[in-house]
């Protein structure tokens, strides 16, 4: 982790600030902030459900802290993918997902070495099986989903861990071989370039070290997000996904995305993901199935996020913070 440098601004400095929704990211801070242990953050907490004047509740109680790790702003964005399964393995059903194994070491095998030689077969670990593997791989970058049953009906799965090993990018890596330049790749491209070279595109996703392994959380509504870093339902447009060594689970975060589609909004810090490092890096939920997905493809632009602290803890941060 590198050393981080603080500075602290004025919300008035903060792009399109006065135009947000504050009560929408109210709401969603409301649903998480009681889990956060620290008294500061609590006592906050406490305040916001006592239903405030949202912007004011905002501007009162916190400091909008610009944190920088020396690394550019990086913002791209995840869903909730749906996927078809089955309960029992046959026909077109062939590629598991799996439960966390008991005896699992950190790190443990690569997912080459895990698809390679059925690591996992044989255990009862299974918890469906899925009739696409490109599909299985993209569920465990997202880290949650729903799967629709052969049979009817639908089951929920969730991040449980993962075997300890490094995330790698496959669209950085179709960049590197000059398959695409950087502004062509998407999930979609990826998918078909996959699906359209066999082997090679078996050999692609081994390039990723990192395998998910998953859970059932069919206790989660089917009218609400899937469950987050916080084990709390996420919400479209308003959680974020953050690198909690920069940014603490449940604070607001001010986002300013530039590119073709800008976006200042004002989100909470629900989430995270093993692509998500530094403390300019975020990952905004777009919601589930197809469409969320295609929006969440298109995302992969800079600008900056402004993390908003309550004003004691931000002021402990001194001397670092820089006014």
């Amino acid at each position: 982790m590198a050393n981080p440098t603080y500075q602290l601004l004025q919300f008035e400095t903060l792009r399109g600030w006065d135009a947000d929704d504050h009560q929408a990211a109210l709401d969603v801070y409301v649903s998480t902030c009681g889990d956060m242990d620290d008294p500061i953050w609590a006592s906050t907490c406490q305040f916001a459900k006592s239903g405030p004047d949202p912007k004011e509740f905002f501007e009162r109680f916190f400091t909008p802290v610009l944190i920088d790790d020396g690394k550019d702003a990086l913002f791209t964005g995840y869903f909730e993918p749906e996927l078809r399964g089955s309960r029992t393995r046959g026909g077109r059903y062939q590629y598991p997902l799996y439960r966390m194994p008991s005896d699992l070491s950190a790190p443990w095998l690569t997912r080459r070495e895990i698809e390679e030689t059925d690591a996992l077969g044989g255990q009862g670990l299974e918890i469906v099986w899925i009739d696409d593997p490109v599909d299985v791989f993209f569920l465990q970058v997202q880290g949650s989903g729903r799967v629709r049953l052969n049979t009817g009906g639908m089951i929920r799965v969730g991040y449980a861990g993962a075997n300890g090993r490094e995330y790698s990018s496959v669209g950085l890596e179709l960049v590197n071989r000059g398959e695409f330049q950087a502004h062509q790749v998407s999930a979609d491209v990826i998918r078909d370039w996959v699906r359209d070279n066999g082997d090679a595109g078996r050999e692609l996703l081994w390039i990723n070290d990192s395998y998910v392994f998953f859970r059932e959380v069919n206790e989660v509504p089917p009218d609400k997000g899937p469950l987050g870093a916080m084990n709390r339902s996420v919400t479209p447009m308003r959680t974020v996904a953050i690198d909690p060594a920069y940014v603490p689970y449940g604070a607001p975060v001010w986002i300013e995305k530039d590119g073709a589609e800008p976006l200042d909004r004002l989100m909470i810090a629900q989430d995270t993901g093993s692509a998500i490092r530094g403390a300019q890096r975020a990952d905004i939920f777009f919601g589930t199935g197809d469409l969320a997905g295609r929006e969440a493809g298109k995302i992969k632009d800079g600008g900056r996020m402004v993390v908003l602290m309550p004003i004691q803890a931000a002021y402990a941060m001194l001397p670092d913070i820089i006014e």
